[in-house]
């Protein structure tokens, strides 16, 4: 594993109540046990194949292989894990020695899915093949693979069996990146001993595809392909895009993660490139703080400081802790991939065992209020948290109760309906009180909490949730030359906004917003939500300024196509003064963007002269970098993206005239992946890549 999502689906709020409406009585069964390939599949629409996966809420990751074997120890350090044979620097030679000792005789497919089952888990995600390029399958391509160990079974064909007989989704992991193919670029940086003479990337890429046939056409139906190790500069978004159109082809009904392309924006794990494949994004170790709503996401954690066994780790979370991360993530509308590392005999550690247990026993109480259920309508609880489920006549709001009322009142701030009922989902057959205060809901509630660490409050609603917050007020920027188009919304369309532009408060005799209101003057939009003609939210507030143009520069005689590159080298956490350092290459670029030598580590790039804009008006900048990169345009910083950091992007803007405007990229990269790109557009209009001929440099 390594420290969002351009191809995920974008819904509304009411498209994701009906998609979980169309699945809350009746969840997709599991395919049945089957060695066939599934190519012949009709191809469903989106939303159909990735219903199974939003229902089930709680999956298993297992990464498993010859890791497991040092179990985190080398030479005295006890701090390794999946990632030993890198971050010990151990040769492939040495390495190999591990296939000869995997002999895992406690393995027991049956027992795992039993443990996961019991544990409320929907799905299990296995590592076919890590970064050490180890196969846990049988495969004809390579006899780096269990067939050749003293174990000899293909342990993918005893997982998949077993698993589905126990009615758990089967999905597979499958690292890009290959430490032990002789083909695979590039070679680890201390991995002075093995040669990269005679390697053939693209020889390795034909490899990944045939591995990637195997396993989606000889053990049956396949959840998920969960890709990883997809950051290093040999992958690209064309070869991304190839594997993905592979996974679909093979098994049109196959889930794909994100990872499978270039541009996940590090540890968040979410795509920062539209044209990027991928169905959901991987947030690692980390709980979005808002989630995302509308986009398929995944949490994946450890249950201790590592995906591998590692046999001195014992910092586990605790069960209850883990309880509380499954409603968060719920909440919030992810998935939570919860991961064990099994050891080399085969065994889950009997700690992961005991918190699984403990989780299954709270799901087999409470799993109506994860499993099926989406986002939280609710900005935020102080008391915890919120699942949503809709119901054939209305919906079902699902209060994680972490902090319970001592004094027998869970207050539901700003909830619009007047409920139905509410019980405790422990005690259904026990209607609590419930009445209106305002604008908020009480319910009466014993003044002891049925469970310590989570109780959960059923409140039904005869039709869809109604909350009261804040209206958002959205448009593309804060400046504007001429005109611009501004959104006031909400997400319960119950709700009446009503907005004005005179610097007064809103009121009940305020417009009523129905359309964009459309600004040619400088002016602050205040809002408010209404409900039965009262106010029910705080008012909101946001100013525009219309601004003047920068005028157009008159550049010389001597102009050329082209920006003008320098080039610096050294090992930097931010960008350096370029002025400053000696230069180590220099060209002219028809475009903003790095050639594949200067895809180099611990270098820095400064593209400078002239962009030429067609017309009047304020012009918008996106600037995606991996590592630090910043924007000027006439001397005015646009875009800062400066810093160590992973693929990002962020958008500037500034009011330009037409005619040639000075621009200033500057890029670095210390090690790793790296790209640079810069897109512009004009206000309200779609951001595309600047064109060669807008650009040129004075000689």
């Amino acid at each position: 594993m390594n420290a969002i999502v351009g191809a995920c689906l974008r819904v509304t709020l009411t498209s994701l109540l009906a998609c979980a409406a169309a699945h809350a009585q009746t969840a997709p069964e599991p395919s049945p046990p089957s060695g066939g390939a599934t190519a012949e599949a009709a191809p469903s629409s989106d939303d159909a194949r990735m219903a199974w996966w939003r229902d089930a809420r709680f999956g298993l990751f297992i990464h498993w292989g010859l890791y497991a074997i040092p179990a985190g120890a080398w030479n005295g350090d006890t701090h390794h894990g999946e990632w030993i044979r890198d971050t010990a620097h151990i040769p492939v030679g040495e390495y190999d020695a591990l296939k000869a000792q995997w002999n895992p005789t406690k393995f027991d497919a049956a027992r795992w899915a039993d443990i996961a089952a019991k544990a409320g888990m929907k799905y299990v995600v296995i590592t076919t093949k890590h970064h050490d390029g180890f196969c846990l399958f049988d495969s004809a391509h390579t006899d780096w693979d269990v067939m050749s160990t003293p174990h000899g079974r293909d342990i993918m064909k005893e997982i998949a069996d077993a698993f589905r007989a126990r009615g758990i989704r089967v999905c597979w992991y499958h690292s890009i990146m290959d430490w032990h193919h002789p083909d695979y670029l590039p070679r680890r940086p201390w991995e002075t001993e093995r040669s990269a003479d005679g390697a053939d990337l693209e020889r390795y890429v034909k490899y990944l595809h045939a591995q990637v046939e195997e396993l989606l056409t000889k053990y049956g139906d396949i959840g998920v392909l969960w890709f990883d190790g997809e950051w290093e500069s040999s992958w690209t978004h064309e070869r991304g895009k190839a594997l993905y159109e592979l996974c679909r082809r093979l098994q049109p009904n196959v889930i794909v993660n994100n990872r499978v392309d270039v541009s996940r924006a590090g540890i968040e794990g979410f795509s920062t490139d539209e044209r990027s494949v991928g169905d959901f994004g991987t947030p690692e170790q980390t709980i979005p703080a808002q989630g995302l709503p509308g986009v398929d996401w995944e949490t994946c954690m450890t249950m201790n400081g590592h995906w591998g066994y590692n046999r001195a780790d014992q910092g586990w979370k605790s069960a209850a802790e883990m309880i509380r991360m499954l409603c968060d993530i719920a909440s919030k509308g992810g998935n939570f991939l919860m991961n064990v590392g099994p050891t080399a005999d085969g065994e889950f550690p009997q700690a992961c065992v005991e918190r699984l247990e403990a989780i299954g026993a709270w799901l087999s109480t409470n799993g109506e209020a994860i499993h099926g259920t989406r986002a939280s309508v609710f900005s935020e609880l102080a008391f915890g948290r919120c699942t949503i489920k809709p119901m054939e006549r209305g919906t079902r709001l699902y209060f994680h109760v972490f902090e319970w009322p001592a004094d027998g009142r869970l207050v539901i701030p700003g909830l619009g309906n007047d409920p139905v009922k509410a019980f405790l989902l422990a005690r259904p057959d026990a209607a609590l009180d419930v009445k209106r205060v305002d604008s908020d809901v009480v319910v009466a509630v014993p003044t002891a909490a049925p469970d310590a660490v989570s109780s959960v409050v059923v409140v039904e609603l005869a039709e869809a949730p109604i909350v009261y917050g804040a209206p958002t007020i959205d448009a593309a920027a804060d400046g504007f030359v001429s005109k611009i188009e501004v959104r006031v919304t909400h997400p319960s369309a119950a709700l009446e906004l009503r907005a004005t532009t005179d610097g007064s408060d809103p009121t009940a005799q305020s417009p009523l917003v129905i359309a964009p209101l459309v600004l040619e003057r400088s002016t602050t939009v205040k809002a408010r939500a209404f409900h039965g003609g009262k106010p029910v939210s705080r008012v909101v507030s946001r100013a525009f300024t219309k601004l003047e143009p920068n005028a157009a520069v008159a550049p010389t005689d001597r102009i050329a196509a082209g920006l003008a590159v320098t080039q610096v080298r050294g090992e930097f956490a931010q960008l350096p003064e370029f002025a400053s350092m000696a230069v180590s290459a220099k060209r002219v670029a028809p475009s903003i963007e790095l050639l594949g030598a200067e895809r180099a580590e611990n270098v820095a790039h400064r593209f400078e002269g002239l962009l030429r804009v067609g017309e009047t008006d304020y012009w918008r900048f996106a600037l995606t970098s991996d590592d630090g990169a910043r924007l000027w345009v006439d001397g005015s910083l646009v875009v800062d993206l400066d810093g160590l950091h992973s693929e990002a992007t962020k958008i500037g803007g500034i009011a330009l005239g037409a005619g040639f405007h000075r621009i200033v990229v500057e890029h670095f990269n210390r090690t790793g992946n790296t790209s640079l790109a810069v897109r512009m557009g004009r206000l309200g209009a779609e951001l595309a890549p600047i064109p060669p001929t807008s650009l040129a440099h004075e000689r």
